[in-house]
């Protein structure tokens, strides 16, 4: 009923247009098939109001501040539009991405990095800019990489070692696996047959044994593992969801052909703290068993309208709590914000009307017997915003705009104040508006949190090629983002990690000790240790996102002259913090010490 009531609406609209994407079915590509669903009931946590007071007495003990944060330009020229960002470990760079399809940027190749990129054999075509580059966050200064296949609204995550490992793109570079190391001399390597299907708006994911899963993208409603570096894929497996959850406008097209809305791209997909995934597409999502390849059981309806790409909404899965000792239930809740209409990219790139975007949250708490979202509302409509948790356990919305949908000149009005969502604060009061940004940051925009605690904000690019005399220009200046705990009022709060003193590499279940510096006499219930997994951002998509709260065992003070140890326990395991490189943060009062590069294996 709901899709013929969708068809007699829109009928007489649907006029033959020059901007009307008229296709035929893209996926006729044999896959294998998941079993079907099987439902299972999840237990309950008996812990959760223990679990509920000692995080709100943390909240309590936390400095107000009316700092409503501040903005700093720190950089003019990013080199390339950053549609694609991370922060790496070790080297402290963010590796910002483009496309090579524009054949442009506005940093050149050095002569190292030479010869070209050839872009026709036949007629000796080349491209001699660097469209990769790496940004140190001290300096500003960049480093061009060479890339040869085109990234162009791809995925990606880190290995174990803190090195990425990049999926997919458009054309050539769409089957692509590529993979950066991290040090001095290192660049791009690529393997353009790596896998099955194309991979173009797809999300790419961390399993528990440090592995990655690949889902979606344009075309493909499927998934696939990526294979051991220099392998190929054969085949990969068809998910259900993602062609139900695919948008589109069939109208006197007739059943062959349809005007192409999706809705379903670069799905929200997050590992969760059972060791399945969260898959959430348009405004359904279910929890997916990677091991068995199937599915558990599906979710109720986010109602409201559509909340991926193109109509790009946001969503994060939420600080995860941990508490020394066994825990028989760990909880995962997902917050999902923002969006648009389900058929909002239809009116902005046909006919150039630009709906309001959503302004509501959902939030869900997955791992209970019978979860439903609960519904708030952010201060301002967004669509194509992003989502940084940051060390504290909030949320940082910045970026996007109020009406339209995500592609090329399809939005206007800029989202240019940033909201703070406060995750332990009751439910309709949990938004804090905070100092707007004088730069629009629309379609390809991304937020990186740094270990100082500030969010560098970079990118904004509405047009197909580097465009500088329109309304919304491709931007290449970077900001820094310093939210409300970085108030210098409370700088006498901010202790500091002593690197040598302190755990820089541990094993699962084992104890932490971490030893700081302040003026401040410690004690527990004042304390969080807080470990952060860097997002890859592109979109709104902020892959493999993660913030967990280890739990305390004791905190001794003075062991040194004005220094004092904290002893927690690690995680117990992969599944709630996959092998890697995380920034630990020591909060104190509501108020970060800047990062520390912490691995787990």
């Amino acid at each position: 009923m709901e899709t013929m009531l969708k068809f007699l609406y829109i009928f007489p609209l649907l006029l033959v247009s020059a901007y009307a994407t008229l296709l035929p079915d893209p996926y006729d590509d044999p896959v294998i098939e998941i079993p079907p669903l099987e439902v299972k009931k999840l237990g309950h946590n008996e812990n959760i109001a223990d679990i509920d007071r000692e995080e709100l007495e943390i909240n309590r003990n936390a400095v107000k501040t009316p700092f409503p944060g501040k903005w700093e330009l720190v950089s003019l020229n990013s080199g390339v539009s950053a549609m694609h960002a991370i922060l790496l470990p070790k080297v402290n760079q963010v590796l910002m991405y483009d496309a090579t399809v524009w054949k442009i940027s506005k940093i050149p190749l050095p002569q190292e990095k030479m010869p070209c990129r050839v872009i026709d054999p036949k007629t000796n075509e080349v491209d001699c800019w660097a469209h990769s580059v790496l940004f140190d966050i001290e300096t500003a200064k960049l480093k061009p990489l060479k890339i040869q296949t085109d990234t162009w609204c791809s995925s990606g995550g880190l290995t174990v070692d803190g090195h990425l490992v990049g999926t997919g793109g458009y054309q050539g570079g769409a089957n692509t696996v590529r993979y950066l190391w991290t040090c001095d001399t290192c660049d791009w390597i690529e393997y353009p047959t790596a896998l099955a299907e194309p991979r173009w708006y797809s999300t790419q994911v961390t399993l528990p044994d440090g592995g990655f899963i690949v889902v979606g993208g344009r075309g493909a409603f499927s998934y696939e593992y990526i294979p051991p570096q220099g392998q190929s894929n054969k085949q990969s497996i068809y998910l259900p969801l993602l062609r139900e959850t695919h948008d589109q406008l069939a109208g006197h097209f007739g059943m062959e052909n349809f005007y192409r809305i999706e809705n379903n791209l670069y799905p929200f997909v997050n590992l969760v703290t059972d060791g399945n995934l969260f898959i959430f597409s348009n405004n359904r999502s279910i929890l997916f068993d990677p091991k068995a390849n199937r599915v558990i059981r599906e979710y109720p309806v986010l109602s409201g309208g559509s909340r991926n790409y193109p109509a790009s909404g946001m969503s994060v899965l939420l600080p995860i709590k941990l508490h020394a000792g066994h825990q028989k239930i760990i909880h995962s809740d997902i917050l999902v914000c923002g969006g648009a209409a389900w058929d909002a990219f239809y009116y902005a790139e046909d006919k150039k009307q630009f709906w309001p975007a959503l302004q509501d949250c959902g939030r869900i708490r997955i791992t209970e017997p019978n979860p439903v979202w609960k519904k708030e509302m952010m201060p301002t409509r967004r669509v194509m915003g992003d989502m940084t948790i940051l060390p504290t356990g909030d949320v940082l919305l910045v970026n996007g705009a109020q009406n339209g949908t995500s592609a090329w000149n399809d939005a206007e009005e800029p989202a240019l104040v940033p909201a703070l969502y406060k995750t332990k604060e009751k439910r309709h009061h949990r938004f804090q508006e905070l100092a707007p940004t004088t730069i629009p940051r629309m379609y390809h925009s991304v937020s990186v949190l740094l270990p100082d605690g500030k969010v560098l904000i970079a990118g904004s690019n509405t047009h197909d090629g580097y465009k500088f005399d329109h309304k919304y220009p491709t931007e290449l200046r970077v900001e820094k983002f310093s939210p409300p705990y970085l108030d210098p009022a409370l700088a006498h709060l901010r202790s500091e990690i002593v690197l040598d003193k302190s755990d820089c590499m541990v094993g699962y279940g084992q104890r932490i000790s971490i030893q700081v510096k302040t003026t401040e006499v410690i004690k527990q219930g004042d304390i969080r240790i807080t470990m952060y997994a860097p997002a890859f951002t592109t979109h709104g998509t902020s892959m493999n996102q993660r913030l967990v709260i280890l739990g305390l065992i004791e905190v001794i003070n003075d062991v040194a002259p004005g220094q004092h140890k904290i002893v927690a326990e690690a995680p117990p395991s992969g599944v709630i913090t996959p092998p890697g490189y995380y920034l630990l943060y020591v909060v104190y009062k509501g108020v970060p010490s800047p990062g520390m590069w912490f691995q787990i294996k």
